[in-house]
């Protein structure tokens, strides 16, 4: 039988061609599970990696006998490839598509929208940190180091974030912690993606919010600040922006492994570091450094997708060894007390309106879903501005706080 072999890694061109039609398996029934609709809540990108983890769960061994030697290894090492370069094309495509409008936003409204993030992903670091200790008490059998794992990675879940996920997981020193990490998202992804959306939707029914007179609120506070535009003619590398795409990935992967001490801002970081700057300038001299918003959307979809399933059905096989209801509820916990504290900070502290607040919070909270939900409650994009200037830096601190729990408690 054929075999790859690359360094000391090998693997069946059979375990790649089964891989493959895992990969497509899985994205074609969890897109179908992800779009189910009941009363305006959708699961999305997320019914993907709930199929993952199933699958995971029940057909992992499928995988591991397609392999030369029983040594399930080259699957987890397979499946680790899926998900990094799943990772790349995400956070590359993040930053590309929030750069444009990030620097300008950071200067011009840091108050209100860069203080929330950090607001929220503290209180999210501090809810983890509380559950951490709590957790010590009620299973003592777990080290600290295991508990840390699990906890991060719920709270990764809890705040729907794909680049705290893989940061926690690149941080933690060995398989069965990175598969900890792994479950601990898995169980808290699912309420993080609803309770965001469901609160959204709430919010303004309990507030008994009148949307026009919102919407005009909205309207007086947004100056549209933009960055201006280069008017002279541009060379193009290529057509689909393939080129400052890959320049960026490379330049951050090289930035992500610098090690200050044991603190490195991982490939998670550095891409999304350098493609912020790359989309913030969109050319270096006449060339162009920014891809097609087109071709952003489908790195950023097709990246989540593939780190969720290399991820997913690697964390999937140690789900029913690991999985607690107390994980679940430890989930809740740390979903909905940095919204609230999130809510209250920008109501009552920085005055800003509604529509502002909750968009912040979606971006604080990192999720997606939410805002597409926001933009329907509220009638009008134009929430999305508080969005895209909290969500990087909410992406940023949200890594950094996952790396220092796992430093503080390892």
């Amino acid at each position: 039988m054929d075999l790859i072999t690359i360094g000391d890694f090998s693997i069946s061109i059979k375990t790649v061609a089964f891989l493959v039609f895992t990969v497509f398996l899985i994205t074609a029934v969890g897109y179908l599970l992800g779009r189910i609709t009941i009363k305006g809540v959708s699961l999305g990108t997320a019914g993907v990696f709930i199929i993952a983890l199933l699958y995971g769960c029940f057909f992992y061994d499928n995988l591991s006998s397609n392999l030369i030697v029983g040594d399930d290894s080259y699957v987890k090492n397979a499946l680790k490839i899926v998900e990094n370069i799943g990772l790349i094309l995400f956070v590359t495509s993040v930053g590309f598509i929030a750069g444009p409008n990030f620097f300008g936003n950071f200067k011009k409204n840091f108050k209100s929208y860069v203080l929330i993030a950090l607001v929220v992903i503290i209180a999210g670091g501090l809810s983890c940190a509380g559950c951490i200790f709590v957790d010590g008490a009620v299973s003592p059998e777990s080290t600290t180091e295991e508990s840390a794992s699990m906890l991060v990675g719920l709270l990764s879940g809890s705040l729907t974030s794909t680049p705290a996920f893989s940061a926690a997981k690149s941080t933690v020193a060995t398989p069965e912690l990175e598969d900890l990490v792994t479950v601990g998202h898995g169980i808290s992804y699912l309420f993080g993606v609803i309770g965001v959306v469901l609160f959204v939707q709430l919010v303004p029914k309990f507030m008994k919010a009148d949307m026009r007179v919102e919407r005009e609120k909205l309207v007086a506070a947004d100056s549209g600040s933009t960055k201006k535009k280069y008017t002279g003619k541009l060379i193009e590398m290529d057509e689909f922006g393939f080129m400052p795409f890959a320049l960026a990935a490379i330049i951050g992967i090289f930035v992500g492994s610098i090690k200050f001490g044991n603190f490195s801002l991982t490939t998670t970081g550095g891409c999304l570091l350098v493609s912020l700057v790359f989309g913030h300038f969109g050319h270096f001299g006449k060339m162009s450094v920014m891809p097609k918003d087109n071709t952003l959307k489908v790195f950023r979809e097709f990246g989540l997708v593939l780190f969720l399933i290399g991820a997913g059905v690697a964390g999937g096989a140690s789900f029913v060894q690991y999985f607690k209801a107390v994980y679940f509820l430890y989930g809740v916990i740390m979903t909905i007390i940095p919204m609230i504290i999130g809510f209250l900070f920008a109501k009552y502290v920085l005055k800003l309106n509604l529509l502002n607040n909750l968009g912040s919070i979606t971006g604080g909270m990192t999720s997606t879903p939410a805002l597409g939900t926001l933009i329907g409650t509220a009638g009008t994009e134009n929430v999305a501005s508080a969005y895209a200037a909290t969500y990087p830096v909410a992406l940023i601190s949200v890594v950094i706080v996952s790396q220092i729990l796992l430093l503080i408690f390892k």
